[in-house]
């Protein structure tokens, strides 16, 4: 199990730098970076956000762009006009903007006749950015392009309900527009179909089990963020729900809390007795930020206790041998990220900062040393440098910060 993950070598949280600089508390260079003041180090990781975008902008579209072959957010196109996005917001940099709105319109060519909905994976996310980002621009009529694309997207009947590929992407897309356009901008009359059908799926499945909800993709019940009920149950608390709807979601997430590892660490799919994955697509890091938004939506303290126990797995066990946000060490920072944002204590923000200084300090190097995993797409936002010029930027302002394409 070890061989997934860094041991992790940080010292307990502890009020004033000159505990963590010594040399007694560690990698001396490491330490000294955590130890920095927040404006001095939120400098450090902006600088080296705008050079990884920079790279990533280089590497994944050229000096010219051209023909966009994945559209993705996940590994594609759309997840760098995502980032230029993100780096807009913080840098205010207009160049910023016209690129990603290009890069966007690209991505629009390439999802045409995709069958794809979603946002991480589909189209939805395609007309969903482009219509946020030409309202920064000030285009209503590109705006309005776009709004209109997105509503003439239509669902297959076949269509999964889990968050990459199905109903809870296109809802989550939704929820996007409705938050950075303006709440309306996609109607409940659009959306509670969608949600009547992921309640229906859920509750017929759940049939023979403890759990008010299940769900399948590609024959397996899974558990996590990305095709599982941590990322449905997600979706569906950003919904207007029914006081029976809401009980379930409620007892859904109690099912997976009172069916937990012993370790504190969530199985990837029912039955699972694999106790090793420890990312955002499966394990304790997806399932700590549904728990947290839970608390936060309902704010009841299990839920809230049960994150923490949960972000105690990604702290002992989440310094993955990989960069990305989707099953690497960008992604597990978020945890810390959450938490803080619903705890407001400096040990999670201390935590956040650890595992991103270690990426600060050490990524590069151990990637070309062969210890450590650059991702299979190693520029794009979910697998590699792009999802951690993310984490990097979010660092700057850390009680904002929001795990991209998962948190609103």
């Amino acid at each position: 199990m070890s061989d997934r993950f860094f041991p992790n070598e940080f010292p307990k949280f502890a009020e004033g730098r000159a505990a963590l600089a010594s040399e007694a508390a560690g990698d001396a260079s490491l330490m000294s970076l955590l130890s920095l003041p927040h404006s001095v180090l939120s400098e450090r990781f902006k600088r080296s956000a705008l050079q990884l975008k920079d790279a990533v902008v280089r590497e994944t579209w050229g000096s010219g762009g051209g023909r966009v072959r994945d559209f993705t957010l996940y590994t594609g196109a759309l997840g760098t006009a995502f980032l230029l996005f993100k780096a807009y917001l913080v840098d205010k940099d207009l160049n910023d903007l016209r690129l990603c709105s290009e890069i966007v319109k690209q991505c629009d060519y390439a999802s045409r006749g995709s069958g794809r909905v979603t946002f991480i994976c589909g189209q939805a996310g395609v007309c969903a950015l482009g219509a946020v980002v030409a309202k920064h621009i000030g285009d209503e009529k590109l705006t309005n392009h776009y709004l209109r694309k997105f509503q003439e997207i239509r669902l297959p009947e076949d269509l999964p309900n889990e968050l990459l590929y199905g109903r809870a992407g296109f809802l989550w897309a939704c929820a996007f527009l409705n938050k950075h356009i303006g709440n309306g901008t996609v109607s409940p009359a659009c959306t509670r179909p969608i949600v009547d059908d992921i309640v229906r799926a859920g509750r017929q499945l759940a049939q023979k089990s403890e759990s008010p909800l299940m769900y399948e993709w590609h024959g397996k019940k899974y558990w996590g963020a990305a095709h599982g009920l941590a990322g449905i149950m997600h979706v569906l608390m950003d919904t207007e729900l029914g006081q029976d709807e809401m009980k379930d979601v409620k007892n859904t997430l109690r099912y997976m809390m009172n069916n937990r590892f012993p370790s504190g660490n969530y199985p990837s799919s029912e039955g699972s007795e694999s106790d090793r994955l420890v990312h955002w697509c499966h394990g304790a890091p997806g399932v700590t930020l549904t728990l947290v938004k839970a608390a936060e939506i309902f704010g009841d303290q299990d839920f809230a206790q049960a994150a923490i126990e949960a972000g105690e797995v990604v702290w002992n066990r989440g310094l993955l041998k990989r960069v990305g946000i989707c099953h690497g060490i960008s992604g597990n920072a978020y945890v810390f990220l959450a938490l803080y944002r619903l705890s407001g204590k400096d040990e999670y923000l201390y935590r956040a900062k650890a595992f991103a200084c270690f990426l600060l300090d050490k990524a590069h190097e151990l990637i070309s040393e062969g210890k450590m995993h650059g991702g299979d797409h190693p520029y794009s936002l979910f697998e590699g440098f792009g999802g951690m010029a993310h984490l990097f930027l979010d660092m700057t302002s850390p009680s904002e910060a929001r795990f991209p394409a998962y948190e609103l």
